[in-house]
């Protein structure tokens, strides 16, 4: 299935919260691949090598993979609920990790998903998510008398420059939402056909 855009979350971030005594400490990271994720996990669980748990989820590959653990925790009661959550935010991309220290008191298993659920709630809140829309790339070269027709155009169509190279010609590598994609022959017009943008892939890019 194709999709045109998606959401996750906007930047790795940390929270906590206490309950019983027990520390909860999420973590929440954008990635985009398993292996991303997974080296995510794997640094959180270095950083906390005596926590009693180190319990994830993640969906990744624009919803393809999802994968969670309980890590020793009663089956049920951690990764899955930190998952479902992920999945009632209708996020992709995203990957949780929630380090629990116990504090002598036992949660029960539905104690342990509300605490589960809520750090993962909590987490994802306080980092924001943002919209990931499929975009087309293109390169493009042009004299420096040009440059500012092509500022003119970018200031009004949705647009994202990645980078700019102020050389013998300026060259600019820019993305544009598919779905609104008349940069192109913009530039071609407003350049009298001195300018034609080459497109080099596509992207998800946040704008």
């Amino acid at each position: 299935m194709s999709i045109n855009s998606y959401f996750c979350v906007k930047k790795e971030t940390e929270n906590e919260i206490i309950i019983e005594r027990s520390r909860f400490i999420s973590y929440v990271k954008p990635c985009r691949t398993e292996e991303e994720a997974r080296a995510f996990i794997e640094e959180k669980r270095k950083a906390h090598p005596f926590a009693t748990h180190n319990c994830y989820a993640y969906i990744v590959e624009r919803g393809s993979i999802a994968r969670f653990s309980d890590d020793g925790e009663p089956q049920g009661t951690a990764g899955q609920p930190i998952l479902e959550v992920i999945k009632n935010k209708k996020l992709c991309d995203t990957a949780i990790v929630v380090t629990r220290y116990f504090g002598g008191i036992k949660l029960g298993a539905g104690g342990l998903v509300r605490a589960y659920s809520q750090g993962a709630k909590e987490v994802i809140d306080k980092s924001g998510t943002v919209e990931n829309v499929l975009s087309s790339v293109y390169f493009i070269e042009m004299n420096y008398d040009l440059y500012s027709v092509f500022l003119k155009i970018s200031d009004k169509t949705k647009c994202s420059v990645i980078s700019t190279d102020f050389e013998d010609l300026v060259k600019i590598k820019v993305a544009v939402p598919i779905l609104d994609d008349n940069f192109s022959l913009e530039i071609l017009d407003k350049t009298n056909g001195k300018v034609e943008p080459k497109k080099i892939g596509e992207d998800f890019i946040v704008y």
